[in-house]
């Protein structure tokens, strides 16, 4: 798989910036990895920013100078910011997957429009549902973050039941859950967000066990394996919901028999 950005995980400060490559020099670096690896490459992801903030022109050319010097290649993805979605009709984002965008990471990050605010997303539930759905609509397969103890102790609840209500009304292919953590530190998000207070190990399986009791998807492969989670969490929802409830009930109620990570397993 060619990357050219190690994949996101924690929450960082909205404010980092990318600048978008000249498209010769797109090009170029896609017909060198061709010539280096040949028919190896399997898959390629667009990176390191949100590919989608691209014309739809430059992105329709990228993909077809992969198709043309990348012949093996299975499968493209990219991230997602749902508002560079809002530029593209249904029919650009149709032309994208029938040029081979197959697969899309979208952080949602959360489902509630307060806990959003907040953190100075830029999105909303709405936006957040009118990208799933464009995507979908195309047959581009997606796949939706969330971060477990987003809103901390004051907003706990709504953010874990509008999180489900978001992953129910969309039914993405793959939802995966990340606990919040601050890599970069925790002091601008707290200037911004004076009110949040962190979840305990506690609190952030009284919140899963909340967002796991209102979803009610047909097939989604859910992961919530990060380093970041407390407790390694996999099934298929619905069929393994009971099963993970189960789970995350044990290690509410008796998490000295759960198998948690180490706390110097999570690499934080």
């Amino acid at each position: 798989m060619v990357r050219w950005l190690p994949p996101y995980g924690e929450y960082t400060a909205p404010q980092k910036k990318f600048r978008a490559r000249e498209e010769a020099e797109v090009v170029a670096s896609i017909q060198r990895t061709a010539e280096r690896y040949g028919d190896q490459v399997r898959r390629v992801f667009l990176a390191d920013g949100d590919a989608l903030v691209l014309p739809t022109r430059r992105l329709l050319t990228i993909l077809a100078t992969i198709r043309e010097h990348m012949p093996a290649v299975r499968r493209i993805s990219s991230y997602c910011l749902p508002r560079n979605l809002r530029k593209k009709s249904q029919s650009e984002i149709d032309e994208l997957a029938a040029a081979g965008l197959s697969m899309v990471y979208v952080g949602a990050e959360s489902g509630d429009d307060q806990v959003l605010a907040a953190v100075s997303k830029g999105e909303t539930y709405a936006t957040t549902v009118d990208a799933l759905n464009k995507l979908g609509a195309a047959g581009i397969t997606r796949s939706v973050m969330i971060l477990n103890g987003l809103g901390g102790d004051v907003w706990s609840a709504q953010h874990a039941e509008h999180s489900a209500q978001l992953a129910n009304e969309t039914q993405p292919e793959y939802l995966a859950t990340l606990v919040v953590s601050f890599p970069l530190g925790e002091a601008r998000f707290r200037a911004a967000f004076p009110s949040w207070s962190p979840l305990d190990q506690h609190g952030l399986f009284v919140e899963m066990e909340r967002f796991l009791s209102g979803l009610e998807l047909k097939r989604t492969v859910f992961r919530s394996d990060h380093a970041s989670n407390w407790l390694v969490l996999k099934g298929t929802l619905g069929a393994d919901k009971e099963r993970l409830l189960a789970q995350v009930c044990q290690a509410i109620t008796a998490p000295a028999s759960a198998p948690l990570r180490p706390a110097w397993a999570r690499g934080l």
